[in-house]
């Protein structure tokens, strides 16, 4: 095993907005779970580092863009766990600190344009993958596979907070799937997608018939998925200057950093909702904090912003 179940650390969020409207906010402390392989990738490089192990694969490969907090982390995985790393990496040779972070880490980085990097989940690119590289164990993009969700579902195990609403931010949407099929059936799970789009609700309900493989009882869990999808602002990676401000107003009154790519979306999300009277009183909310903190630099480079 790559490591140990960590503590769940939850915190309560005190703001007047919540006090008026007579709701409670609890956050999830997911970005706490190691100070490198953080938050949801830390739950979905557990069981795949493991059966990695089990099947005496001598390499893991996965693929992610140049800022991307999944190679980042699988990197870092790799190296703890004594395995070869192999990141296909989209797009040209740039230079970002997530990928001289994995470098450093001992991952190989191998380059491919976009054509060839949407070939990612065919049958026959995994065949030539597989061929040119060994039989690596391989994972897909962010982690979403079987034992992805499995590592996710975790993230609910232990705590006695029993909320009533779930708030998740959502990429692939696989730490959602894990989370709704964990989750108690008086529970919600609010899906907060990061990217433009209306296919977040189907690419949860393929994630979850994938795991169970039982259509049926998959619209079952769906029945309690709420997706939120106009919080991209603009699509992946983009910002809009509420966001900004929303990121720095939050970390200063909670001492708590979220990332501009997810969680904060996620959170303006939560606020915006709950201003808008669409969470009922009396509502216990837990907000999942999933980490990618690593990504900020990156991003604030980007757009020549800074954001603490």
């Amino acid at each position: 095993m790559l490591l140990e179940l960590p503590e769940i650390k939850i915190e309560k969020l005190d703001e007047p907005l919540f006090e008026k409207k007579e709701i409670q906010v609890f956050i999830q402390r997911e970005d706490l779970t190691h100070p490198i392989i953080s938050g949801n990738k830390w739950r979905k490089l557990r069981f795949n580092v493991e059966k990695t192990q089990q099947l005496k694969k001598k390499a893991i490969l996965t693929f992610g863009g140049a800022h991307s907090n999944h190679l980042h982390a699988t990197a870092e995985a790799c190296k703890l766990a004594n395995i070869k790393a192999i990141g296909i990496v989209r797009g040209e040779e740039i230079d970002s600190k997530t990928l001289s972070d994995c470098k450093n880490a001992g991952m190989d980085l191998i380059f491919v344009d976009r054509q060839e990097y949407q070939l990612k989940d065919t049958k026959e690119y995994l065949n030539w993958l597989n061929e040119k590289f060994d039989y690596p164990y391989i994972i897909p993009q962010g982690g979403d596979n079987y034992y992805g969700t499995l590592g996710c579902m975790e993230i609910l195990k232990g705590q006695t907070l029993n909320p009533d609403l779930i708030f998740v931010a959502s990429g692939t949407g696989n730490t959602a799937s894990g989370i709704l099929l964990a989750s108690n059936e008086n529970q919600k799970v609010v899906s907060v997608p990061a990217l433009k789009g209306e296919f977040m609700k189907d690419e949860i309900r393929s994630s979850i018939q994938n795991f169970l493989q039982n259509k049926e009882v998959a619209e079952e869990y769906l029945e309690r998925l709420v997706v939120l999808n106009d919080y991209h602002f603009g699509g992946f990676a983009k910002y809009k200057p509420e966001l900004i401000e929303f990121i720095s107003n939050f970390h200063k009154k909670h001492q708590v950093k979220l990332d501009p790519i997810y969680t904060s979306k996620m959170m303006f999300a939560l606020y915006d909702q709950i201003e808008k009277n669409q969470i009922p009183k009396n509502t216990t909310v837990l907000a999942i904090h999933t980490g990618g903190l690593q990504g900020i630099e990156g991003f604030e480079k980007r757009y020549s912003l800074k954001l603490f």
